[in-house]
């Protein structure tokens, strides 16, 4: 809003900054212009708190003027005394909602469902609807040797893809989708039309405690009472079903989820029959979840409404108390937000939008921490398939096609038997000896290579190599997603591992059994689902699995998308406004290459902000030798020379007595860092840092870094000061691109002086990552190109082709390289300066950020640095000498105005 010619913004809940004024300002004026634009402002400036309060009056004074523009144009309409309820009265008009209700209770009344009496049947004769034929369901049942009632469950419906206008034709096909139950279609009936097209802001970042944080900060504004806010989430972090819980991956939570629904309708049947005429009882899990009843998702939404802005947690909590799903409830109040706070893969995945029913026609799309955005938007397209998904697939088939072979229609019976012709054709790609061409030189600069056991082609190539290019996918898919093949194929399955096993396996571990079946199915149709791409979109990848003690592991067949502009052109073009925001987003080129090319650098709105902080709280330096005199050249070839680790080591063990409080040591890798380690305890290295610093190391498992940072930062907090002999801090070794790099702020003493060791450049022996290096160098459809250079044709996973590649790369791809390796940086440095008053040294440590960019064939490394870092970069240093005298001075000084301020 504007006072006296001044833009202002009195949600602020503190005076801002001028860095703070001018982000709001720009970010509102990008809103008001529509269309793309990029916001860079550094961690521990306010970005989240100066988001919301600039966007959000922003819609707020949208909102206004739309409002008085439509009362203005009903002026002079009608008598003033008249009533609005007489105005806007509709003769004959029944609501939306009514029709939709009406809707539900005929099909509860039996309208466009099976008759009571109606047999198996009547799904291959209509005109036998009604009758019941009890020879019929008792040609289901066989000889197998296994008691067979209750196998007409899983025979499929008659099922014709040929019809007119290539639209399936079937008999109340079982096929069920995100609402399957009644109750829940008639809640999607009581939305007005009016909220479902409302003006609405999306704000959405990459993980849920980012969201949480998101809201934490709205709730200190008064927007979080005056505006509708919803927040959206995973069915894993949803979740209270209990028993769902319990299976731990998100893949079986979601699989699980939707198989209670479309039980849900089957809540009478109650037992079921297995071998030996024995029957079980289904448990709870088994016949619908009871926390998607209709009366409890309105006690859930009725009890949100009345309080402001909750996150995730506080929505299970209330899920909780009321014993309604927060999952379904929170989607049931999105149409009527203002505000919906969700996370990437929410609104970026094209499935994912249209199953929560996102309209983003002239919305407004802000996304956080959008320094991977391309990378992100691009993996969630990805599909995988594995070589153990693929033989319990066979399996499930080939049980279900020679049990109901004669019962099947013949559409079912084409497309089924087509459906194992991809699944044999797939097994055998994986296990076939194809021809391996390997191409190479020695290694420069990378990280760990693997086997060779990688290939690479185009959807064509891979088409072609299986024979099978003469099916049609799309009509295929459409009856994987009609047909209900899935849960029948999957079911009968389920019911043949009971009878098989009776007495020797839990109701447990065959809900396990149905899940992964499923999971396989859901594989098998993303893969399926990629393979209709555009041939230059992506890559078909095929793992072959390796012969290890224990015998053949792995193997797996995977689509890797290269190009997200597309995709992100579908939210795009949709939008009225989209913001890409992040505390590291430079180099920009990278992201506005890969997601909209054919805007020109120049046109794109672009802000970026120096910190809040004065330039004596910050002491980045590029340390160029160790203590010994040697230089530090952490390439792939010197880095793991014993002399490289034994001088890093000395290096840390010279900074622990200067530094105070905490650090955190950056690594290029687990490996390495594990290398590291080793090497460090047998020289007796460790020892002598664990003398004034604690030492702690990043897990493997992202489940376990909490109680790791929790542990590092209480030993922080329990610095003696007054006993300058016992330990001073703690030392955290952590690892580039893992979970502490990327969402963990080291804010004041966690993170007084951050260390990077070397140039993290990712790994030539990743396939994927040299694939769309190649896509970006744009070296496809260079024929001419690839003659010349043969290591461009194929790349099987090994470094030493993979080095070649990148070798070649002279433009696009080169610089895409080269950026994956500084916005790691960039990610990694940036978790310290949380505040004003925040301090912190930044020693990034290889002679390689010091050399001389004239003679460096690659842009210098460090002009891709964040403005504020590389602008009180120092350089110059000779010598460690120099290195640890700037440190001393720096901490000497903050020691003493800490006193200052004390007295």
């Amino acid at each position: 809003m504007e006072k006296n010619g001044e833009m202002e913004f009195p949600a602020f809940p503190y005076k801002p900054y001028s860095i703070q004024l001018d982000f709001m300002k720009f970010l509102y004026q990008s809103l008001d212009r529509g269309g793309i634009s990029m916001l860079e402002s550094p961690t521990g400036t306010g970005k989240t708190l100066s988001m919301i309060c600039s966007a959000l009056q922003w819609l707020v004074d949208r909102k206004k003027l739309e409002n008085d523009g439509k009362e203005k144009l009903g002026e002079g309409n009608g008598d003033d005394d008249e009533p609005d309820w007489i105005r806007n009265f509709v003769p004959n008009k029944v609501p939306d909602c009514v029709e939709k209700k009406s809707l539900v209770q005929k099909k509860k009344d039996g309208f466009g469902l099976k008759q009571k009496g109606e047999t198996v049947r009547d799904l291959f004769n209509p005109s036998e609807k009604g009758k019941s034929n009890n020879k019929e369901v008792r040609s289901v049942k066989g000889n197998s040797g296994v008691d067979e009632e209750g196998d007409e469950d899983f025979l499929l419906e008659e099922y014709d893809s040929e019809s007119e206008g290539g639209k399936a034709k079937r008999k109340n096909a079982g096929g069920y989708d995100m609402f399957s139950s009644e109750e829940e279609d008639e809640a999607d009936g009581l939305v007005d039309k009016e909220e479902e097209l409302r003006l609405k802001i999306y704000f959405c970042s990459r993980t849920h405690s980012q969201l949480s944080q998101f809201m934490k900060e709205l709730r200190k504004t008064k927007f979080a009472s005056e505006l509708k806010v919803v927040c959206l989430g995973s069915r894993k972090n949803f979740c209270i079903n209990e028993e769902v819980l319990k299976l731990g991956s998100s893949n079986r939570i979601n699989e699980r989820c939707l198989e209670l629904q479309k039980n849900k309708k089957n809540e009478a049947s109650k037992m079921k029959k297995v071998g030996s005429g024995r029957r079980i009882r289904c448990n709870k899990s088994s016949s619908g979840c009871s926390m998607l009843r209709r009366k409890k998702i309105r006690e859930f939404t009725d009890e949100v409404i009345q309080l402001e802005a909750l996150d995730i947690e506080d929505l299970v909590r209330i899920g909780h108390n009321v014993g309604g799903c927060p999952y379904y409830g929170s989607r049931r109040m999105m149409p009527a937000a203002d505000l919906v706070v969700l996370p990437y893969q929410s609104l970026l995945s094209k499935s994912s939008r249209e199953s929560l029913g996102l309209n983003l026609k002239d919305s407004v799309i802000i996304i956080d921490e959008a320094h991977n955005l391309a990378d992100t938007l691009i993996n969630m397209y990805d599909a995988k398939i594995t070589l153990p998904q693929l033989k319990k697939l066979q399996t499930h088939f080939d049980g279900y096609f020679q049990r109901f072979r004669n019962l099947l229609g013949p559409g079912n019976r084409r497309y089924i038997q087509t459906l194992m012709i991809l699944i044999r054709a797939f097994l055998q790609i994986l296990s076939d000896d194809w021809k391996v061409m390997n191409h190479g030189a020695p290694p420069c600069d990378a990280e760990e290579t693997k086997s060779a056991s990688d290939s690479t082609m185009t959807i064509n190539e891979f088409l072609f190599a299986l024979n099978i290019d003469n099916i049609n996918l799309v009509k295929l898919l459409q009856y994987m997603k009609e047909s209900n093949i899935i849960h029948k194929v999957s079911g009968y399955g389920e019911k043949l591992a009971i009878s098989q096993n009776v007495g020797n396996v839990g109701h447990n571990e065959v809900l396990i059994e149905e899940e992964s079946a499923t999971s396989g199915f859901r594989a098998l149709s993303d893969i399926l689902s990629s393979l209709i791409n555009k041939d230059s979109d992506g890559k078909v990848i095929v793992s072959r699995p390796t012969q290890t003690g224990e015998g053949l592991e792995g193997g797996y067949i995977k689509y890797v998308m290269l190009t997200g502009e597309k995709i992100f052109s579908e939210v795009l073009n949709q939008a009225h406004a989209v913001i890409l925001a992040g505390g590291t987003l430079q180099p920009i080129e990278e992201t506005k290459e890969r997601l909209f090319r054919s805007l020109q650098l120049d046109q794109l709105p672009f802000f970026s902000c120096g910190h809040i902080i004065p330039s004596k709280n910050i002491l980045p330096v590029a340390v160029k030798h160790g203590p010994s005199g040697q230089p530090f050249d952490f390439s792939y070839k010197g880095r793991s020379s014993s002399t490289m680790i034994e001088e890093l080591g000395l290096l840390l063990s010279n900074l622990v007595s200067v530094v105070p409080e905490g650090v955190v040591v950056f690594f290029s890798s687990f490996d390495y860092e594990s290398q590291v380690y080793d090497a460090w305890k047998a020289s007796g290295i460790l020892s002598r840092i664990t003398k004034k610093k604690h030492i702690f190391r990043e897990p493997r498992k992202s489940t376990d870094v909490e109680a790791v940072l929790r542990d590092y930062k209480k030993t922080i907090d329990a610095v003696s000061v007054t006993d300058p002999t016992s330990c001073n801090g703690a030392i955290l070794f952590a690892i580039v691109g893992g979970k502490i790099s990327e969402g963990i702020n080291f804010s004041d003493g966690a993170g007084r002086c951050i260390v990077m060791v070397g140039l993290p450049y990712p790994s030539p022996s990743d396939v994927e990552l040299i694939e769309r290096v190649k896509h970006i160098e744009g070296l496809e459809n260079e024929k001419t190109i690839l003659n010349k250079n043969p290591a461009y044709e194929c790349h099987y996973g090994d470094a030493e082709s993979g080095f070649q590649i990148l070798k070649s790369c002279k433009g696009r791809g080169k610089e895409y390289y080269e950026n994956l390796c500084m916005k790691a940086v960039n990610q990694s440095i940036g978790r310290a300066i949380r505040h004003v008053n925040d301090y912190s040294a930044i020693l990034l440590v290889d002679s390689r950020y010091a050399s001389d960019s004239r003679k460096r064939s690659f842009s210098h490394p460090t002009e891709k640095l964040p403005q504020w870092i590389k602008s009180r970069l120092v350089t110059t240093t000779t010598n460690y000498g120099e290195v640890h005298r700037l440190l001393h001075q720096f901490f000497k000084f903050h020691k003493n105005k800490v006193a200052v301020c004390k007295e």
